[in-house]
C-alpha cells in the first residue's frame, strides 16, 4: 500500500488523475529552516521528516513524503505567513524568473529502502500590477501555496513560461513519482 504523507489537495489530485492507488496520513513535521541550509537541502530534508515520521506509524507500507519550495536568487518563498507575506512574495516574483523545487522522498516498509530524488522546474512569470497582487491575495487562493501562488489557478494568467515538469509547479512532479514507484516495484 502507498501512503502519501500529505494533506495537500493538490497531490491527492495528481496521485489520483494519474491512477496512482493510495491513501492518506498527513505528517505533522514544522517546516522550519535550518542555519545555513541551502534550498534544495532544505526541500530533502523536509521530505524525508514527512515520509519518515508517517512510516513510523504505518511501518508496512510504502510511504511518500513530499516538500515544494520556490526559490528566487537564493531566498525560499514557503506557504505565505499572513496576506502582507504572500504581498511581499508576489512583488518579488512579478516580471522575474524563479525555481521551483519538489523534494521527494519514498520510505519502504520497515524503512528497509528509501529512495530521494528531487525536481527543479524553472517559471518565469510576467509583470504583475499591485492591484492584482491585492485582488489575488483578497481570493485567499495563494495563503496555502509555497510561493504564494497556484500555477493552476488565478496566477496561471501571469505565468510567461515554464522549463521543465508542471506538475512539480502544482505540487507533486508526478511522472517522477512514478519512476520511482516502477524501480522499487510498488506499482
Amino acid at each position: 500500500m502507498l501512503v502519501l504523507a500529505s494533506a495537500s489537495p493538490r497531490r491527492r489530485e495528481i496521485l489520483q488523475t494519474a491512477g496512482i492507488p493510495f491513501v492518506v496520513q498527513a505528517a505533522d513535521v514544522p517546516e522550519i529552516l535550518l542555519p545555513d541550509e541551502a534550498p534544495r537541502a532544505f526541500a530533502e530534508r523536509l521530505a524525508q521528516e514527512k515520509a519518515k515520521a508517517v512510516s513510523h506509524q504505518k511501518p508496512n507500507d510504502w510511504i511518500l513524503g513530499a516538500d515544494t519550495i520556490v526559490v528566487i536568487e537564493d531566498l525560499i518563498l514557503g506557504k505565505p505567513r499572513d496576506e502582507a507575506d504572500a504581498v511581499r512574495m508576489l512583488h518579488l516574483l512579478s516580471a522575474r524568473a524563479h525555481e521551483v523545487i519538489t523534494a521527494v522522498c519514498l520510505v519502504g516498509p520497515k524503512e528497509a529502502s528509501s529512495d530521494l530524488r528531487t525536481e527543479t522546474t524553472k517559471v518565469t512569470m510576467g509583470k504583475i500590477s499591485p492591484q492584482e497582487i491585492q485582488d489575488y491575495v483578497e481570493s485567499g487562493e495563494p495563503m496555502d501555496k509555497a510561493g504564494a501562488y497556484a500555477i493552476q489557478g488565478r496566477a496561471s494568467r501571469w505565468i510567461s513560461s515554464i522549463q521543465g515538469d508542471y506538475f512539480n509547479v502544482v505540487g507533486l512532479p508526478v511522472a517522477l513519482v512514478y519512476r520511482m514507484l516502477q524501480d522499487r516495484k510498488v506499482i
